[in-house]
C-alpha cells in the first residue's frame, strides 16, 4: 500500500534535477552566504557553475550585477530554482 503522506509526484535523482534546471532561473547559496541569482547555463561534476544574468545578493540585498559569473564547486552550499 502507498504512503498516505508520500507527494504525489515522483521524485527524481540529483542529477535528474540538475540536468532539469540548465537553462532556468536559479538561487545558488555560497558556504560564506552570499546568494547568486541567475540563469543556471551549465555545471560539471565538481558543482563547477556558469550563470548568466547573474546577481550578487549580500545579507539580503542586491550587491552586484554580472553578465557571466563561474563558480567553483566547493563553495557551493546549495543550488534551488526560483520563480522569476
Amino acid at each position: 500500500m502507498a504512503d498516505a503522506g508520500a507527494p504525489a509526484s515522483v521524485s527524481k535523482t540529483p542529477a535528474e534535477f540538475l540536468k532539469a534546471i540548465k537553462g532556468k532561473p536559479v538561487l545558488v547559496k555560497l558556504n560564506s552566504g552570499v546568494d547568486y541569482r541567475g540563469i543556471l547555463a551549465c555545471l560539471d561534476g565538481y558543482m563547477n557553475i556558469a550563470m548568466e544574468q547573474t546577481e550578487e545578493y549580500v545579507n539580503g540585498q542586491l550587491k552586484n550585477k554580472y553578465g557571466d559569473a563561474f563558480i567553483r564547486g566547493n563553495n557551493v552550499l546549495y543550488i534551488s530554482t526560483i520563480n522569476k
